[in-house]
């Protein structure tokens, strides 16, 4: 297809209602050539548009079965990478804002991933006494270099399942980016804190001993989601202080003190599924991302449930929340007139091995 003509200068002063409408005639236009999936914390304003909505696990498999020709992607580059992965040759996938990252991807790259790779060489032989695992939320290169080294993708749904494969390859897990997935995620396997180090990509030898590395069962990355990372023990006192009979739910990516305190821990989809079905005139502490808790909070009025937002300091997920009406209808509109512009398409062989491990993780889960 053509370099679109269509610049998003024009779109940028654009209101949203404006947007609206113009999303809706695109959308129109391209009937069932396209499909447009939604990652939960996406915002009100573009999530309404999602065809299909989920977390990651949810949303991969739904981009194994998708006959649209266009693939549009409300999410974050990752999410977008695996679509493209998942999809066939033909079918093309976008991102509205190739600004939409993941700072929690950023913090495992692949020269830290394989710096890594070669210190702990040192200390023992990589590929035949550690399975590496990498949370879905990072880079596809990330997921080939799994893919090379015998490793496998996880998700929040299915972390622990996927680290009970990981130890049936091999003894040890390299676990990466999120350490607060891995050690909860660990914990509930019964493996003590002291057998889970965290490895600093940027110290010799990840900045532990080869005592402690000998010894670890996982070594855990350091990195972590930032809006996750905020909440706090004391959140939970303070709304328990509040409301006795409240129940608190936090996602794995939570500091482990947070989830300690939980009184459910689970994925984005556990947590829906969680509130939803709780009896009406309960009350719920939500340790998530702030427009998955909004929405779910304005859903849950009509059963008179209270659903709060574990942090005081209001948080959104600022890469995700790029993705906005202006980007959406400018991406739409130029597919509309037959253009493409914010393809994603990862290389053929880094494509090829990061299938490997969401296959991996497809059986195991």
């Amino acid at each position: 297809m053509q370099t679109s003509t269509i610049k998003f200068e024009k779109f940028q002063a654009a209101d949203d209602a404006d947007c609206q409408r113009r999303i809706i005639a695109a959308r129109e236009k391209l009937g069932k050539r396209l499909v447009i999936l939604g990652h939960h914390y996406q915002n009100e304003s573009v999530y309404r548009h999602a065809d299909y909505t989920g977390d990651s696990l949810k949303l991969s498999r739904y981009c194994e079965s998708l006959d649209a020709e266009f693939i549009v992607f409300l999410g974050v580059h990752f999410m977008a990478e695996v679509a493209d992965i998942l999809s066939r040759p033909e079918q093309i996938v976008i991102l509205p804002d190739l600004a939409a990252g993941c700072s929690m991807a950023d913090m495992a790259n692949l020269a830290k991933v394989e710096r890594s790779y070669r210190e702990l060489n040192k200390v023992l032989n990589f590929d035949e006494t550690i399975t590496p695992i990498t949370y879905i939320n990072s880079a596809a290169d990330l997921k080939a270099f799994c893919g090379e080294h015998g490793g496998i993708v996880c998700t929040s749904t299915n972390a622990p399942k996927i680290l009970e494969w990981g130890f049936k390859q091999r003894e040890k897990v390299l676990f990466f980016p999120d350490q607060n997935l891995g050690r909860w995620s660990g914990h509930k396997m019964g493996i003590p804190l002291e057998q889970m180090p965290v490895w600093d990509p940027d110290q010799p030898l990840g900045g532990l001993t080869v005592e402690q590395i000998r010894n670890a069962k996982i070594l855990l990355w350091k990195g972590h989601c930032a809006v996750h990372q905020m909440f706090r023990p004391q959140n939970i006192t303070q709304f328990k202080a509040q409301h006795p009979d409240g129940l608190v739910i936090s996602h794995p990516e939570a500091p482990f003190e947070v989830c300690l305190n939980s009184d459910y821990v689970g994925s984005t989809e556990f947590i829906l599924k969680t509130v939803t079905e709780a009896p009406a005139n309960s009350k719920w502490l939500v340790g998530t991302e702030l427009n998955l808790v909004n929405r779910l909070a304005n859903q849950m009025k009509p059963q008179n449930k209270l659903v709060q937002f574990m942090s005081h300091v209001v948080c959104e997920c600022s890469t995700m929340a790029r993705i906005d009406p202006q980007h959406l209808a400018w991406v739409l509109e130029n597919l509309a007139d037959g253009k493409v512009v914010n393809q994603i398409k990862v290389p053929d062989r880094v494509a090829k091995l990061a299938k490997l491990t969401l296959d991996r993780m497809l059986a195991a889960s």
